[in-house]
C-alpha cells in the first residue's frame, strides 16, 4: 500500500493502510506492532500510542491528506480505555468513524482489535485541522 499521503514516517507511523471502507468516514485500517520486540516484551506498547494510532486510521480514511495532517494535530483523547496491551508481532484492526463534528475540530471513535477480534482498546480522539 502507498504510504506517501500520510505526513508521519518511521518509527512513528503506525497504521500500514485501509483494509476496507464502510463508508465515506468510516472504515477498517490493519497495523503491525513493529517497534522493537524486545523493548515492547520489556515493558510493552505505550498506551497512549493506541490513541494515535487511531488517529492515524482516522487520517487514512479521510485521505491522507498531508497538508491537511501537516497543519493540525491531536486535540485531546477521551474515554480511552486499554484492555491490554499489544505486544510485538500483534496484528490489529482498528475500526474508526467520524463521531462528531464542529468546525475544523474532527471527534472521532475508535476501536483497535487483535487478530482473534478481541478488543485491545477503544475510546475517542479529537484532531484539530489548521494551524498548529
Amino acid at each position: 500500500m502507498d504510504f506517501q499521503p500520510l505526513p508521519h514516517a518511521f518509527p512513528f507511523r503506525f497504521a500500514d493502510g485501509v483494509v476496507e471502507r464502510t463508508g465515506p468516514a468510516a472504515g477498517r485500517v490493519r497495523a503491525c506492532v513493529t517497534a522493537n520486540a524486545a523493548a515492547v516484551r520489556a515493558t510493552g506498547f505505550p498506551a497512549a500510542a493506541l490513541a494515535e494510532l487511531v488517529a492515524q486510521s482516522a487520517l487514512l480514511l479521510q485521505g491522507g491528506d498531508a497538508a491537511l495532517g501537516r497543519r493540525g494535530f491531536l486535540a485531546g483523547i477521551s474515554d480511552f480505555s486499554v484492555e491490554r496491551l499489544p505486544v510485538a508481532g500483534d496484528v490489529l484492526t482498528i475500526d474508526v468513524a467520524i463521531a462528531g463534528r464542529l468546525g475544523d475540530t474532527v471527534k472521532f471513535e475508535g476501536v483497535v482489535r487483535d487478530a482473534v477480534g478481541e478488543a485491545v482498546a477503544r475510546g475517542f480522539v479529537t484532531v484539530k485541522q489548521g494551524g498548529s
